[in-house]
């Protein structure tokens, strides 16, 4: 019989994170669910294992935190039931880059690239060791999408994708699965905590229909997911023209158009 992994889930009290440890503890799923808050954890992990049967463990963290990273960056690295990483944890900010403030700032780059980084970094060599398991990070149109306005928030979800596609290149010859999955506004407690006024987004989708289109990209091993995307080629496009561009890069000379100052 083979036994499913435990799955650890970050940023896991609400939205996004909580309907993933719904939907992996109706897969059979053990899960360790990570968030700062822990009282909403405990009352998320009685409940699914009230419903679902399986063992739900909490670890109340904060990841812009070093002592609390290191305990879930030791989980990781040494506890061999853990085959399924959801790097999930994140948050937004609002207001212009001339209004934000350093420490926001620092912040919201710690949580959304530093904390993810180091968390993924702390599982993949047991992974590829053991020559399976999955980490889905969890990134963002946006990061596509400098005209959207929020350019912190935006570069740390394009660096979410960039790394993404790059551990695909190194880990999936290793039998490890990683997923890049890019929500549009979803209607989550994100916005709320980032002062912005979610009924001012023309269009917002459902949590759980995201996750449940994410699952369907993490069933079929995809390495990017975009839930809202509707036309499938469009991705694939832009793909192709990316690698176009570096087809045509050549080091060793500048491009004709950069020979004459006219």
């Amino acid at each position: 019989m083979n036994v499913l992994p435990t799955v650890l889930i970050t940023g896991a009290s609400s939205g996004i994170g909580a309907v993933y440890a719904e939907r992996f503890a109706r897969r059979g799923h053990d899960l360790l669910l990570v968030a700062r808050d822990k009282a909403r954890l405990d009352t998320l992990a009685e409940r699914l294992r009230r419903e679902s049967g399986v063992a739900v463990e909490v670890l109340a963290a904060d990841l812009t935190q070093r002592t609390d990273l290191d305990a879930v960056e030791a989980r990781l690295r040494d506890d061999a039931r853990i085959g399924i990483l959801v790097n999930n944890a994140g948050m937004a900010q609002s207001g212009g880059f001339t209004e934000q403030t350093s420490d926001g700032i620092e912040r919201l780059v710690t949580l959304n690239t530093i904390a993810l980084t180091r968390l993924a970094a702390a599982v993949a060599p047991r992974l590829a060791a053991a020559g399976e398991g999955a980490i889905i990070n969890i990134g963002s149109v946006v990061g596509l999408a400098p005209e959207f306005g929020m350019s912190v928030y935006g570069a740390t979800k394009a660096f979410v994708l960039f790394l993404s596609q790059g551990l695909t290149l190194e880990l999936s010859p290793k039998g490890v699965y990683v997923q890049a999955v890019l929500p549009a506004a979803t209607r989550t407690e994100i916005w709320e905590r980032a002062g912005i006024d979610i009924t001012t987004l023309p269009e917002v989708m459902d949590v759980g229909e995201l996750v449940d289109a994410a699952l369907v990209g993490f069933d079929r091993r995809e390495a990017v997911t975009i839930p809202p995307l509707h036309v499938a080629e469009s991705w694939d496009a832009l793909e192709a023209s990316r690698l176009g561009v570096l087809s045509n890069i050549r080091q060793a000379q500048a491009a004709d158009r950069y020979r004459s100052a006219g």
